[in-house]
């Protein structure tokens, strides 16, 4: 299908999607994970509904001050959270989310980083992971879900935690942080890990790939409603929108597993 009706059946979707709602303020909060996607196809659904985004970023968890879940916690608003299912399910914990309002998006999976030029390492198995984790001289992974798995979870099954732990680094993400990538570009670790969307296309390194799928935990990002969200309707057509079925090259593109329809 030619790329412009694409578009157009895109924009009538949200249209129709969103058509009983009156223009709105939607203020988002979202993590980085998927935010690539979001900054692309947003602006066509401002465009198409008349809604305004208004746009807040964070960590989904963690102990940042500017981590989502601390965000509303200290009564920052939002219409939409957007962040990574470890950070739904501690909102729906605390009773933070609108019921029903949680919407799946893409499937995201952890990857790993070197300074460009330098050898990709074979970190296909865990045998092949485990040896590149023990050889390197120095490790980075993010202060959100990816990299607290890592630390509190996969290194242990891997056996090489007590080796690992003390030459890691644990990088504080946007907005005040930056991506682990940046990080490994400028020599400050031998090796980056982090979701993949946040690794790839980052001046300065090469992606080596993700690790192994035993040692990946089903990591979806997806988006819900806080409880004092104030523009529902509007907030439910952007959810709709974004895990639409037209959105799929874009979560592709981003570094991200589009999901089967529902």
């Amino acid at each position: 299908m030619p790329q412009s009706l694409t578009r157009l059946f895109v924009l009538l979707a949200v249209v129709l999607a969103s058509s009983a709602a009156s223009c709105a303020d939607i203020k988002v909060m979202i993590s980085a994970g998927f935010f690539k996607v979001y900054s692309e196809l947003g602006p066509a659904f401002e465009k198409s509904t008349g809604h305004k985004l208004i746009t807040t970023r964070g960590p989904s968890v963690g102990d940042s001050p500017e981590a989502i879940p601390t965000r509303l916690a200290r009564g920052e608003e939002a219409d939409v959270v957007i962040i990574d299912g470890v950070g739904i399910d501690l909102l729906e914990q605390r009773a933070m989310t609108r019921a029903g309002s949680r919407v799946p998006l893409a499937e995201s999976f952890i990857g790993m980083v070197v300074r460009a030029g330098q050898p990709k390492p074979d970190i296909s198995t865990l045998e092949g992971l485990r040896k590149v984790l023990l050889d390197a001289k120095s490790i980075a992974y993010s202060d959100s879900t990816s990299g607290t798995y890592l630390s509190t979870v996969g290194f242990k099954k891997l056996g090489v935690a007590d080796e690992v732990t003390p030459k890691s680094r644990k990088v504080r993400g946007p907005p005040s942080g930056e991506v682990v990538a940046a990080v490994v570009a400028r020599g400050e670790a031998e090796i980056g890990f982090q979701q993949v969307a946040e690794l790839i296309n980052v001046p300065g390194t090469d992606f080596v790939g993700i690790v192994p799928g035993e040692l990946q935990p089903p990591t979806l990002f997806e988006g819900a409603q806080p409880k004092g969200a104030q523009q529902p309707e509007a907030a439910a057509a952007l959810l709709r929108f974004l895990s639409s079925t037209e959105a799929a090259s874009v979560i592709t593109k981003a570094g991200l597993k589009p999901l089967a329809p529902r």
